[in-house]
């Protein structure tokens, strides 16, 4: 029995409907559980073998106004969940982000590279991974996650560029794009991976979409591909900007393209690169 916690969001939604056409035994949750009381946890009677935390604070910008809100749920609501986890006998998995890390690197990121996240969201995220590798559980960090629910980039690349004749996109800061209905079947290879007795120690590992490119190489793909499927319906000008030129509350690392060898080898998998991942995010869209 898995328990999926924030199945509301993006991803939660995207493992339920894995789980559904598998006929996976699961529940899931939203905010009718609140993760930062442990009592509300402790009223969840049966057993589970695998508790799954995709519940997090990400308004990244708001949150370096919002501490208490986001250290709440991204720290001690990870903490409280990784207790109740333990406290059952049962397995967590908890997803994590690149902006654990400062953004100075000029290769991809491993899993033992020292973070130094450089804004509020980073670093609750950061102290929400501690307090989950401290009761032996697992830990995914993923990047530029986007999918069919809720807003997240490509939906918003497409409302803009419907909207507009010209946008400017942010180029340079590079990363990753991650497909979320390919990192919830990742995050069921590797529960059914351990379940089967497999080499998967708990602790981190890195999962996205392969290749690294900056977020106007995203939304030039995303606008080549809603005019060619007739998603975008006229002509819209994209075109790079500078960082500065785009002003945020919270900074951004300016590289966080993270290195998936670790899970590739301890899954046997083989991950899409961001193109047939966005690709297929594209099929997937109504017309």
């Amino acid at each position: 029995m898995y328990w999926i916690i924030g199945n509301q969001g993006m991803l939660g939604q995207e493992l339920s409907r894995l789980f559904d056409s598998l006929r996976v035994s699961h529940i899931g949750t939203d905010r009718d559980v609140d993760i930062t009381k442990p009592e509300e946890l402790a009223s969840m009677g049966r057993p589970f073998d695998w508790v799954i935390n995709c519940a997090a604070y990400t308004a990244v910008d708001k949150a370096e106004e919002d501490v208490e809100q986001c250290r709440a749920l991204n720290v001690t609501g990870a903490a409280h969940v990784a207790a109740f986890a333990q406290s059952r006998g049962a397995k967590m998995l908890h997803i994590s982000t690149d902006y654990v890390f400062n953004g100075t690197h000029t290769a991809p990121y491993r899993e033992e590279d020292p973070t130094d996240p450089i804004g509020v969201y980073g670093l609750t995220k950061r102290d929400g991974e501690l307090a989950v590798l401290s009761r032996n559980g697992f830990v995914i960090r993923t990047s530029w996650l986007y999918g069919r629910y809720g807003n997240n980039f490509v939906t918003t690349m497409l409302r803009l560029m419907n909207d507009r004749d010209g946008i400017a996109v942010v180029n340079d800061q590079r990363g990753s794009p991650t497909y979320a209905r390919d990192l919830a079947a990742a995050i069921y290879t590797l529960t059914k991976t351990v379940d089967e007795g497999g080499a998967v120690p708990a602790g981190i590992y890195h999962y996205t979409n392969e290749g690294g490119i900056t977020w106007y190489d995203f939304a030039a793909e995303i606008y080549r591909l809603g005019r060619e499927r007739g998603l975008i319906r006229h002509d819209c000008a994209v075109r790079p900007c500078t960082t500065a030129e785009y002003p945020a509350k919270a900074a951004r690392p300016a590289y966080s393209v993270l290195d998936t060898s670790k899970i590739k080898a301890a899954l046997s998998i083989n991950i899409p690169d961001w193109k047939t991942g966005l690709k297929e995010f594209f099929n997937q869209c109504p017309r």
